[in-house]
């Protein structure tokens, strides 16, 4: 198999004198004056060593970098619990109207009333698909979203002179985030173990309970692919006890339409726009993580939410208007005006307060209230319908062919878990190596080594885009890897081949990172070729 070439350094393209003059700044005779109240010692004796290139060369060489990568657009993504899928352009093109774009976040209500019933509609309709009575939107990010959400039910026990509730039970199978973020929040995250089947453990949660249990956070469907059978008891366990139950949106995919948050008896949630409603994910942001409560937390939500006065109902505290089952809301109002404006600190005095600057990602907002408008309550269910679809196929076929379920005796939900841990024993051959061998074949790896309590794991999301075909071409080349581990071994333990940076040492690299160029010699540059 021939390796592809390594993409030079962009200071290896260098050549001196050469330069993109026409995109230098200006300098203006006031920069020169500002220049010179900088105390000499810390001025450059000689220029930056940066690299002389033409345009071109800078936008040629980018372009290569960008086309190593793998992405949505271009390959299978099956990261398990991220939902990494595709997102409809019609969706982008909509949030980047000019109308949209020209909104500076400071315009005055009267100047954005489109925008904000946009939004408006957008928590509504998240109320309608969650079974919460009230949104807010302005968090940034999933993590975010946990944030406000535990800060919430910490309010709600101070309100209620219980200000000693400081324990958020975090089941065994739970998202790394949660027991940081219950930290974040001056609260202690107390572990709840999962039964042989991936349920909660009962009994370990009744013993957990008490008075200073401020809550339990977690996912249903849970991070190990399978949905939480007893989380009706749960609940009542957990509001008996005094908690509030908190739901990681996470898994979204697996449940819209079907069955709601709020039906199952959570109090408070997140929503992850960026992996559920067409935003773009990874890559560090922009995203979205806004956040439902139940009856109880309405006061407490985070500002600013949207609310509308006239029509035939007021939103005031984020949930009192009522919506229909499709999460639409009646502007017609009755021959009333219709005004949107944000809901501030004198509607809501017991607020956690603003988490973020305005009102939160307004293009990762717009982009899934299109998606949303485009789907309608049917094709929310053929998400679920979809996703789960494709999870219990590629779960059924990898079976199949040799790989072990963690869970057999479970039914997957939009993801599920494989163990490599006969094929370490007897073969020598680990999850690490599947993932590397994958990127050879061309394919994304799947999430590996999460949850942390399936050795040998392999988390796979085929989500609800994917066609039967990549499917299909995913158990090809899983099949051909599992042939490889029996009859090769070593060949697997130093894949991959064929990109332009072999296998690391992640320890090495994490612990001893070196970012800084040096000029190579001749030598050197040859020798780093041939490896």
């Amino acid at each position: 198999m021939i390796a592809r070439a390594r993409e030079p350094l962009i200071f290896e393209h260098s050549r001196p004198g050469r330069a993109a003059r026409a995109q230098w700044p200006a300098a203006s005779a006031e920069d020169e004056r500002s220049a010179e109240h900088i105390p000499p010692a810390l001025l450059r004796r000689r220029p930056a060593a940066l690299p002389e290139l033409s345009e071109l060369d800078v936008v040629r060489h980018y372009t290569r970098l960008s086309q190593l990568n793998f992405s949505i657009d271009t390959h299978f993504y099956p990261l398990g619990s991220c939902t990494m899928k595709y997102n409809p352009k019609a969706c982008n093109a909509a949030a980047l109207l000019p109308e949209f774009l020209a909104r500076h976040p400071l315009s005055p209500p009267e100047l954005s009333q489109g925008f904000l019933a946009c939004v408006y509609e957008l928590q509504e309709m998240l109320k309608a698909i969650t079974g919460m009575r009230g949104v807010a939107l302005s968090p940034l990010a999933g993590a975010h979203g946990e944030f406000a959400g535990v800060a919430m039910i910490r309010a709600y026990h101070r309100s209620r002179g219980d200000p000693t509730r400081n324990e958020i039970l975090v089941p065994q199978a739970a998202h790394g985030t949660n027991p940081a973020t219950a930290t974040m929040c001056g609260c202690v995250a107390r572990e709840i173990p999962v039964d042989a089947d991936g349920d909660v453990d009962l009994s370990a949660l009744r013993a957990a309970l008490g008075p200073r249990t401020a809550g339990i956070m977690l996912t249903n469907p849970s991070t190990l692919g399978v949905f939480e059978r007893r989380i009706e008891e749960v609940a009542r366990l957990v509001h008996a006890a005094g908690g509030l139950l908190y739901y990681d949106g996470a898994n979204l995919n697996a449940i819209l339409g079907k069955v709601r948050p709020g039906d199952m008896g959570f109090d408070v949630m997140h929503v992850n726009l960026h992996k559920t409603f067409s935003t773009p994910h990874g890559g560090g942001g922009p995203g979205a993580g806004p956040v439902g409560v139940a009856q109880r937390l309405l006061p407490f939500l985070p500002l600013p939410i949207v609310g509308r006065d006239g029509g035939p109902a007021s939103a005031e505290g984020g949930g009192e208007s009522e919506s229909d089952d499709r999460g639409e809301s009646d502007d017609r109002g009755e021959g009333q005006s219709v005004r949107y404006r944000w809901l501030d600190e004198r509607d809501l005095p017991q607020s956690i307060g603003r988490l973020a600057g305005f009102g939160g990602n307004a293009g990762v907002l717009l982009r899934a209230y299109v998606y949303l408008r485009l789907l309608g309550r049917e094709g929310l269910q053929r998400v679920a319908e979809f996703a789960t679809l494709n999870a219990n196929y590629l779960s059924a076929r990898l079976q199949q062919v040799g790989y072990d379920a963690a869970y057999p005796r479970r039914r997957a939900s939009h993801e599920f878990i494989l163990t490599l841990r006969r094929q370490a024993q007897e073969l020598g051959v680990t999850a690490m190596d599947v993932a590397k061998r994958l990127l050879d074949l061309g394919f994304h790896a799947p999430t590996t080594y999460f949850p942390l309590l399936i050795s040998e794991c392999l988390l796979i999301e085929p989500t609800e885009t994917e066609s039967k075909e990549t499917l299909d071409a995913f158990v090809t080349a899983m099949t051909r890897i599992l042939q490889e581990a029996r009859e090769d071994p070593e060949r697997l333990q130093r894949a991959p081949y064929t990109l332009p940076v072999r296998r690391l040492d992640d320890v090495h690299a994490a612990r001893e990172l070196d970012l800084a160029y040096r000029e190579r010699r001749p030598q050197e540059s040859s020798d780093a070729a041939a490896s």
